[in-house]
């Protein structure tokens, strides 16, 4: 089917009193198990490609962005393309012609006012555009490159009052929050503070955004979303899976090499890790 914008699906989740789940793509293997599994959950997914997904990629947006566009629109599931974790503006401004309808600009390693001055600018060009604008507030964690964080020191969650200001001075679309979690979590122990987030839904008029949910426990999850989280992104869980089946299939076969054969298990891991977050999502 045609591809679906991303705010139409966050509005119509947000709407309904559920989620909707964000999943990283890095390989064509992960846009295929992302459809697969939404398909077998009957659910809307999001389809993102991150920043550091684009430079494994040589730098070139263009190819990876078209295979997920292609599996997305070959599939019976809705689904939509996403831009995830942008800092750089020429990779932001490639996001229209590469037929994304949304972008997170990621302006978190500035200072306060040049972040806000840097994501209203980004705002204003998607807004231009098309092109639907999410942004961070609060430190999450766990990104490549980064320090080690603890999601639960003083001073790294999101603040409700000026989690406020931030999107009435950016205008941004959504918002993702520090409440706990952390990314590339490979075990699933991260404790959200649930009133934090309740808090913040009333404080903030757009949707809020979970990063780094991988390592959060089911119930968690659940619990985030009737709470007020919105659009939940998830990725190394679906790179644990894939590694997962691929080493354990080497093992059973030392001697194998084609590689079809670990990728079409690692493919379905992948897709039984998408269906079970949509579950989740949905309550």
């Amino acid at each position: 089917m045609p591809l679906v914008s991303t705010g139409e699906l966050v509005t119509a989740a947000r709407t309904a009193g559920h989620g909707v789940a964000a999943f990283n793509v890095i390989t064509l293997e992960h846009a295929e198990a992302i459809a697969a599994g939404a398909e077998r959950a009957g659910a809307p997914a999001i389809l993102q490609i991150s920043e550091n997904a684009v430079k494994f990629h040589g730098g070139d947006l263009a190819p990876i962005a078209a295979a997920a566009a292609a599996v997305a629109r070959a599939s019976s599931a809705p689904l939509s393309l996403h831009l995830d974790h942008v800092e750089s503006v020429e990779l932001l401004h490639a996001a229209h012609p590469a037929g994304f309808s949304s972008a997170m600009f990621d302006a978190s390693k500035l200072t306060y006012e040049e972040n806000v001055r840097a994501t209203a600018e980004a705002v204003r060009w998607g807004h231009e555009h098309g092109i639907w604008i999410e942004a961070e507030l609060g430190k999450v964690g766990g990104k490549d490159g980064e320090p080690p964080l603890d999601a639960h020191a003083p001073g790294v969650r999101t603040d409700p009052a000026e989690a406020a200001g931030y999107v009435a001075d950016t205008g941004v679309d959504a918002l993702a929050v520090a409440v706990g979690s952390s990314h590339a979590m490979t075990d699933r122990t991260a404790a959200l503070d649930h009133a934090l987030i309740a808090a913040l839904r009333d404080a903030v008029p757009v949707p809020l955004v979970l990063h780094g949910s991988s390592g959060v426990p089911d119930d968690e999850i659940r619990r985030a979303v009737a709470a007020g989280m919105v659009k939940i992104n998830v990725g190394t869980a679906l790179n644990t899976a894939f590694t997962g089946a691929v080493r354990a299939h080497l093992a059973a076969n030392p001697t194998a090499v084609d590689p079809r054969k670990y990728l079409v298990p690692a493919r379905e891991a992948m897709a039984g890790t998408v269906a079970h977050f949509l579950g989740l999502v949905r309550g």
